[in-house]
């Protein structure tokens, strides 16, 4: 005769006072939203295809973020001038030393080209800043290398003064992208937006891959994981570092230059307030997870987008204050953002 043991029954937790308001603020968000496209349809289905469209390039600067994190536990403030320069850098190459300044077949090739240049150049500038800056404060307190990324910001924006033709104001620049129009119904699409898309989602993909599946991107998982282990097992951690800061780095070129394409302009300091909007996009998906990354870029890429242009919704004024409103709901509600964790850690 056998006997059976109940199980024990987790006792059910309660919602506090902060779950509480943060359900109610989602839910008159939705409500807001929902109302908006009841409003006008094919505004807002119009204004969200934008914002999916710059949720990519927010998500491929995010990613940067996300992943240097979650290797060595660092917020790079640098990484958006990484992206700000290879905006100029792009524009350099494809109307100074190409060009190109008028849509067309061979723009569009050269356009590509100066993809490729632009994310290696960025790549080794962003392995460039690990070896001289960072590396060397691994083991100093957090604060330290916190207040370098800070100043290599600085030295990125002043080098991004004299390439962006020696001046701090904004540089209008021409975009070699269509400027035709897809119908949907009563919508019409800008081509740019589908080619930012066509070409940023695959580079999502791709970066999924490497991580997930190649033998550099176990490594980069096993270090983020336990450095200490990861050297015993024969991994060179110094030279995984550098990759990840490298794979960021040309993230980061990629939706710099997809972003001067998408606004025809550059200036010194866009990585400054475009980096911030992206490390939002990080923290609501969870610093340290890429999947986090990607999804609080495409979350960011549409609220900025609604609030700035959705009928009922508050104008451009106030793109900035909502996205910094959603940053300290989170920080306040959910710290670890939306896939990870709430633990809290002293810095």
């Amino acid at each position: 005769m056998t006997t059976t043991t109940p199980t024990a029954v987790k006792p059910r937790r309660e919602l506090g006072g902060l779950e509480i308001a943060g359900l109610v603020v989602l839910a008159l968000f939705s409500i807001w939203t929902l109302l908006s496209f009841i409003s006008d349809p094919t505004l807002f289905t119009r204004v969200v295809v934008i914002g999916i469209s710059n949720g990519s390039l927010y998500a491929l600067v995010a990613l940067g973020y996300t992943m240097v994190y979650g290797i060595i536990e660092l917020i790079n403030f640098a990484h958006g001038d990484v992206f700000m320069l290879g905006s100029v850098i792009a524009a350099i190459f494809l109307e100074e030393v190409f060009k190109q300044k008028e849509s067309g077949p061979t723009a569009w090739l050269l356009l590509l080209v100066t993809l490729v240049i632009t994310m290696i150049i960025c790549a080794a500038l962003n392995m460039t800043i690990e070896r001289l800056a960072y590396r060397r404060l691994r083991g100093a307190p957090k604060l330290a290398p916190l207040i370098t990324a800070v100043g290599v910001s600085y030295i990125l924006q002043n080098v991004g003064i004299k390439l962006n033709k020696n001046t701090g104001s904004q540089v209008s620049r021409s975009s070699v992208l269509p400027k035709s129009k897809v119908s949907l119904g009563p919508i019409d699409i800008e081509v740019k937006y589908l080619i930012v898309l066509a070409i940023t989602v695959p580079l999502l993909i791709l970066m999924t891959w490497v991580v997930q599946k190649t033998k550099v991107g176990k490594a980069m998982r096993a270090t983020a994981q336990d450095r200490d282990a990861s050297r015993l097992m024969g991994i060179n951690v110094d030279r995984i570092i550098s990759y990840t800061f490298g794979i960021g780095g040309a993230l980061a070129a990629a939706a710099g230059l997809m972003s001067f394409q998408i606004n025809g302009n550059t200036r010194y300091d866009a990585g400054f307030r475009f980096g911030l909007v992206a490390f939002t996009a990080a923290v609501i998906g969870g610093v340290g997870n890429l999947a986090g990354a990607v999804l609080g870029g495409y979350i960011i890429g549409i609220i900025y987008a609604l609030t700035e242009g959705a009928p009922l919704f508050f104008g451009a004024k106030w793109v900035q204050t909502m996205v910094f409103l959603i940053l300290i709901l989170f920080v306040t509600f959910r710290p670890g953002g939306i896939f990870g964790s709430n633990e809290t850690e002293k810095v």
